[in-house]
């Protein structure tokens, strides 16, 4: 179970404690940004700017995020992975800190570009310490554990963000997120290096974009790696296109919206708790498949009530809820799969398959946003498109 490290997972103790502060490395992704959404209304009237320059905010966050990676995966293959960690714990808190103080929205594209470069590193690297300790089987079923608990971020952080506004203004959102940072630093103080020197890689620039090239050709890896990457093309789809699809189009009130957008988040929960249960009697190719089929299925099941107006907003709410569920079937196992065959570069490996998830991420949402036309066939497209590309990709993984 455990891989070739310089700390090992052998008690309950340190298992729950590396448990712990992984959740919290993982969860950086989405704190930065579902703690501010319900504030964006309040900053744009605070600093005279529409609402829409204030969302370019979250694009910003995520073109830094996807991009950064690429940085922090190779660094930490020559340095460990505790040294870029803190390292990127201090940009996000340097980068919160920046968007508190913030007096023009150019300035929080600024401050969110750093906070995303130093939270992707939490996120990218916390992956590839779970390479470090666990692998195969055990790893996906680590990772599925972890995204069990990373789910709970969305799920409560609108309305913590929510609170936080009620009794302060947006600023102390940010000021939250400094602390939270803050702890989490403080946390890393007795966190152990789980690279061993004799697995770093020392590389050059010219060593690095080798090292890239390699996992690119490496059909067993892309193959997993672009599972995942397609998965999450229709994920952000299904954030951008669902605000139009329920409140707009369906009239439901913002509190029901939040419910509705709720239940994808528990079917996401339940899902990796099971594939948690399975992934070492099934194992993680014959898991993805299910999960890609029964995203695939979904998605045609949203082409057919939208087409034939079966069922209106129960039907849509039912063919999401199942797709958005199929991430606990195919994220976890997708990225256990794609890093297991990256031999050593398991941080070059991490940041890769996070480009082509957040990637894929902005290519999903961007295309609801500029093919929008007042119905509900932009988001439900973009979906059952991403869930036939992810049903190829999991068919060229399981081959291999």
């Amino acid at each position: 179970m455990i891989q070739s490290a310089s700390y090992s997972v052998n008690t309950d103790a340190r298992r729950y404690s590396i448990l712990l502060v992984l959740s919290a490395l993982m969860s950086f992704a989405s704190i930065s940004t579902d703690l501010y959404l319900p504030a964006i209304p309040t900053i744009a009237s605070d600093l005279h700017a529409d609402v829409g320059s204030i969302e370019f905010t979250i694009s910003a966050y995520l073109i830094g995020f996807s991009l950064g990676q690429l940085f922090w995966g190779p660094l930490s293959d020559q340095y460990g992975r505790r040294l870029p960690i803190i390292a990127g714990i201090v940009l996000f808190i340097l980068g919160s800190a920046g968007c508190a103080l913030a007096g023009s929205v150019p300035s929080i594209i600024f401050f969110r570009v750093i906070q995303a470069l130093g939270a992707c590193a939490n996120v990218v690297l916390s992956r590839a310490i779970v390479r470090d300790l666990y692998i195969g089987n055990d790893a996906a079923k680590m990772l599925s554990t972890l995204m069990t608990i990373m789910a709970v971020a969305p799920l409560i952080g609108p309305s913590v963000g929510g609170a936080i506004l009620y009794f302060g203004d947006w600023r102390n959102i940010f000021e939250a997120l400094v602390l939270i940072g803050a702890l989490t630093l403080l946390a890393m103080k007795n966190f152990p290096e789980t690279l061993s020197p004799v697995l770093r890689e020392r590389q050059n620039m010219k060593g690095v974009l080798t090292t890239y090239l390699s996992l690119i050709k490496n059909r067993r890896f892309m193959g997993y790696a672009l599972t995942s990457g397609a998965f999450y093309g229709g994920m952000f789809a299904y954030i951008a296109g669902t605000p139009y699809a329920y409140i707009s189009y369906y009239h439901v009130s913002p509190q029901l919206y939040g419910v509705l957008f709720g239940s994808g988040i528990v079917g996401i929960m339940i899902a990796n708790q099971v594939n948690a249960k399975l992934v070492t009697k099934f194992g993680i190719n014959r898991l993805i498949l299910i999960g890609a089929l029964i995203a695939a299925a979904s998605g045609a099941l949203l082409i057919l009530n939208i087409f034939n107006s079966l069922s209106g907003l129960y039907g849509l709410v039912f063919g999401l809820f199942i797709f958005v569920s199929c991430t606990g079937l195919i994220v976890a196992n997708a990225i256990a799969g794609a890093l297991s065959s990256a031999e050593n570069n398991t941080g070059s490996a991490s940041a890769l398959i996070g480009v082509f998830q957040y990637g894929a991420g902005i290519f999903g949402s961007g295309l609801v946003g500029i093919f929008a036309n007042g119905t509900l066939w932009p988001m439900v497209l973009v979906i059952a498109c991403s869930a036939f590309i992810t049903l190829y990709w999991a068919t060229v993984a399981h081959e291999h």
